[in-house]
């Protein structure tokens, strides 16, 4: 299994940092209902009145990092992953597009 690319999600989020793990002409899309996003960061959009976007870019919504492998290595990742003590989980797939990410 190959690592293709890891992005450090901190100060400019999903929209800013995965991005720069790419190549260009390809896009993250990222399936929003696969993130593990806790309660506090609904809260804290709901009461602060913070666009969605705005939450993914700066709180990251509680994703920390992700890593790029071939798609048929994902669960086989996961498995390190977690047998390493990480939570990790599949959250999309690269696309051929030229927007960055997508988060549906």
């Amino acid at each position: 299994m190959k690592v293709k690319s890891i992005s450090h999600i901190t100060g400019g989020g999903f929209y800013e940092n995965i991005p720069r793990s790419l190549p260009e002409g390809f896009t993250a899309k990222i399936d929003k209902s696969s993130l593990r996003i806790l309660p506090i960061f609904d809260l804290i959009m709901k009461t602060g009145n913070i666009p969605e976007r705005d939450m993914f870019n700066t709180f990251n919504m509680g994703v920390g990092m992700s890593v790029i492998v071939d798609k048929a290595d994902a669960e086989k990742a996961v498995g390190i992953l977690k047998a390493n003590g990480e939570d990790a989980y599949v959250m999309g797939e690269v696309v051929k597009s030229g927007e960055g990410v997508i988060i549906e």
